[in-house]
This record gives C-alpha cells, sequence and structure tokens, in this order.
C-alpha cells in the first residue's frame, strides 16, 4: 500500500499510529545515496518495499555530495510508540569501493560497534542487524543493475546523538558500544508491541551463554535488579531485560538452558506469576485477592480480615494486613512463584531462585 509522504500510517481514527525501524529509514536513506551517487539527484521522497509489501514514502531532511560520496538523512517516525529513536537522525553516506570488495557495511557516529559473541552479527562488526542489511542490499543491487554497475560499495550509517540515546537502550549491556542498532525484521514499528522487548531477551540470553556466564538475573525493573545484584555482583552481561516478560525468559531458557536463573520481583508481580501468569503486565494479567486470603487463611489467618482482605485496593495493601498479624505473605507467594518457574520450564536442569522485593528495595522473601 502507498503512503502519504513523510507520514506513517494511521490504522484507523481509533487506533494508535505505525511508525518505522531504524532499518527501514537507514533502508531509504541508502537507496536515495546511491540513486544520487548515481544520476546526481537526490530523489525526494523516496520509496522502498518492506518485507511484507508495505511501500513507504520517506521525506529526506537531509542530502549533500562529497568527494565521490553522496550523504542522505530522514528523520525516524516511530508513530505513537514509545521509542527513545523516534525523531533521530538516521543518515547513509555511500561510496563506491575498489572492484571486488561487495558490500561493505560500517558504523558512522552514533551506530554501535559489536563486542559480544552470541548477538546476530559478530563481534567488531556495526550494529546493523541482518533484516537491515539484506533490505539495504536488496535496494543496491536495484540500482547497480539499472545502470550496470557493480555492486562495491561502502554504506556508512550515522546517527548523531546516537551514543546518548543508546545509553537508554540495554545496548551497553549487550556488549554494543559507541551508539543504537540499526533494527527491525517488518519494517514496522508496531505501537507498544512485546515483540522487540522479548527478542531483547533472547539476545541477553544468547550473549550471557557465550560469555559462558553460569548465572543470570530476571528482574521486573531496577529496584529488584539491584537488590539481586547486591547479593551477587554479576556482570551486565549476566542481567535480563526481563521486565513483565517472565515467560519469554522462561520458554527461551527450556532450549538455551543456563545454569541457575534468579528471579527478581515484587510482590504483586509475583503474586501474578505465583497465580500461574507469565506475562506480569497490568494490562494481561491481574492479582487475585481471592487467591491472597486463600494463602492468608493457609498461614493461620482469621476469618474476621477475610472482608478487610477482599476490600483491599492493592496487593501491597493485602500484604501489609497479613504482616500485622504475622504472616509473611511473600514467603508463600515466592515458594509458589519458583514452582511455577519450573513448572515452565519443564524439567531442565535450570537451578530457579525467586527473590521478592519491596518498593525500597529490601528482601522480603527468598527461595531456591
Amino acid at each position: 500500500m502507498d503512503n502519504t509522504v513523510g507520514k506513517v500510517k494511521s490504522l484507523s481514527a481509533k487506533q494508535l499510529r505505525s511508525g518505522w525501524t531504524t532499518g527501514a529509514c537507514a533502508t531509504a536513506a541508502t537507496k536515495a545515496a546511491l540513486s544520487a551517487l548515481v544520476t546526481g539527484e537526490f530523489q525526494n521522497p523516496v520509496g522502498i518495499v518492506l518485507p511484507k509489501g508495505d511501500m513507504p514514502q520517506f521525506q529526506l531532511e537531509i542530502t549533500s555530495f562529497g568527494k565521490d560520496q553522496a550523504t542522505a538523512g530522514i528523520i525516524k517516525d516511530a508513530g505513537d510508540d514509545p521509542d527513545v529513536t523516534h525523531g533521530a537522525m538516521i543518515m547513509a553516506t555511500v561510496c563506491f569501493t575498489q572492484p571486488g570488495a561487495g558490500i561493505v557495511f560500517q558504523a558512522g557516529k552514533g551506530v554501535g560497534i559489536i563486542t559480544r559473541a552470541g548477538l546476530p552479527i559478530p563481534p567488531g562488526e556495526a550494529a546493523i542487524n541482518p533484516i537491515p542489511r539484506k533490505l539495504m542490499r536488496g535496494v543496491i543491487q536495484e540500482i547497480c543493475n539499472r545502470y550496470h554497475l557493480p555492486a562495491d560499495l561502502m554504506v556508512t550509517i550515522t546517527v548523531p546523538n546516537g551514543e546518548k540515546i543508546a545509553q537508554k537502550t540495554w545496548n551497553p549491556r549487550l556488549g554494543i558500544l559507541e551508539g543504537i542498532s540499526i533494527l527491525g525484521t517488518t519494517g514496522i514499528v508496531h505501537p507498544f508491541s512485546c515483540s522487540a522487548w522479548i527478542h531483547s531477551i533472547y539476545h541477553s540470553i544468547n550473549v550471557a551463554r557465550k560469555a559462558q556466564q553460569s548465572h543470570v538475573i530476571g528482574a521486573t525493573g531496577s529496584t529488584s535488579e539491584d537488590a539481586a545484584q547486591a547479593l551477587y555482583h554479576l556482570p551486565d552481561c549476566a542481567l535480563l531485560n526481563m521486565g513483565d516478560f517472565v515467560g519469554a525468559v522462561l520458554k527461551y531458557l527450556r532450549s538455551h538452558p543456563i545454569k541457575k536463573l534468579t528471579l527478581a520481583g515484587g510482590f504483586a508481580k509475583f503474586t501474578k506469576l505465583a497465580q500461574g501468569a507469565l506475562d506480569l503486565h497490568s494490562s494481561r494479567s491481574q492479582i487475585s485477592k481471592g487467591f491472597l486470603w486463600c494463602i492468608a487463611e493457609s498461614m493461620g489467618m482469621k476469618q474476621n480480615f477475610k472482608n478487610q482482605i477482599l476490600n483491599a485496593n492493592t496487593a501491597k495493601e493485602i500484604f501489609e494486613i497479613a504482616i500485622k498479624n504475622n504472616i509473611n505473605l511473600a514467603d508463600s507467594i515466592a515458594y509458589k512463584a519458583r514452582n511455577k518457574a519450573l513448572e515452565t520450564l519443564r524439567g531442565t536442569a535450570t537451578i530457579v531462585e525467586v527473590i521478592v522485593i519491596d518498593q525500597e528495595g529490601s528482601i522480603l522473601a527468598r527461595v531456591g
């Protein structure tokens, strides 16, 4: 489908806008730069074909010629997704190289360099993922075939301010240094999509395995991670980007095992896991107050507190009611959450520890 120049498609008036990945922007910038290098003129806007047949048009914000090279820049529009790269300038500089060199990708300023094994791109290479590379090779080959030119080119992708943006991502922990990654599989950013986060979990586990890390931590947030790290002081590559996606961690570890997994999270999050939920986000799983009452009752809570627990506003309030009666619900929640994790791992040899943390970072319970 064709899209309005410089705009991202809106699926309906009531839905959030989709956007374009850094990989799609880099591909369009590469096409524009190479076309200009060959013809002497910049095509603006520039259109590309994405893997699923979408045909977006991108407005060029920067165009320039240098000595035997051309540069095009596109501002990334992530639509309504809270993407840290939204608004970033994605630039491609293209120049011909010596015969037989083929297509070479280079990291310009603001694009990361891979320094650890376990990622889709080997150490020493620019952090430009396989699908964006494939898309860029495709537009390069198309233009070179049209003008009967050899596809021997250097493509340098630059993202001004990319190194600063990268500090807000998981790149430093993954061993991707000095900038952001050029990413994307479909070329489209779907607002609040889980897929990108889940893939970052897979990458984190792969990096940890390649580094022969025998113990990893999956935390629901920074407070929980800090508390677990205070116990173990593991290297960055052992800290998984888990968030709410405990299920993604556990399912991937089935086929990519690591000796020990420590899960660290708040009482409310791990109550959901204890109930059987593997996605702990508030919009996709809820806490059962009845579940907590049954635990409290089994631990000796008197019947006259039942209504107080069932009418409580939050899991934290329920926990505090129980504590006042000398009942630590976190102990049982940690035990049940660990059992659910072991069940999900389906008999793998991974040792599982569960640590329940309060909002101040203190440990409420620790099992395993």
